[in-house]
């Protein structure tokens, strides 16, 4: 909860501060996670963290929109990283085995996939959307 809800509030707080001390507006991202929207078992305090970074994400949409200030998060699903295939290796699965339960695609997302979503929301590209999730999990959350 401290890193993943609390770190997050605690940097929102700070980056909307700065932003409106300039008064150009902004474009905030957060990280929230598949968990957010899909809970998983034995695992209750991150997917309430996520749950809060989902719902914070909106409030302060709402919240600051008036300022032009733009607050969006990213939930990734399954992304290939060293504390995935640890947990692969622990439990004794290959990610051809285990990739297709979490990805519609059959296969794990790679580190920069989540970071051209953000990318995305950081541009003006996305100058219309706000207080809002892009899910970023092969379809994971759409089963």
């Amino acid at each position: 909860m401290s890193v993943d809800l609390k770190g997050a509030a605690l940097c929102l707080k700070y980056e909307l501060q700065q932003m409106k001390a300039q008064g150009k507006g902004g474009s905030i991202i957060n990280i929230s996670s598949v968990s957010g929207y899909r809970p998983q078992p034995n695992n209750i305090a991150y997917v309430a963290a996520k749950h809060g970074v989902v719902g914070m994400t909106k409030v302060a949409a709402l919240e600051n929109g008036p300022e032009n200030i733009r607050v969006n998060s990213v939930a990734p699903g399954a992304i290939d990283t060293p504390m995935l295939r640890g947990a692969l290796e622990q439990f004794g699965f290959t990610e051809e085995e285990y990739a297709p339960q979490l990805s519609l695609l059959n296969r794990f997302g790679q580190a920069e996939e989540i970071a051209q979503a953000s990318l995305w929301l950081a541009s003006d590209a996305s100058s219309y959307v706000t207080g809002t999730t892009i899910h970023a999990d092969a379809g994971y959350t759409s089963r």
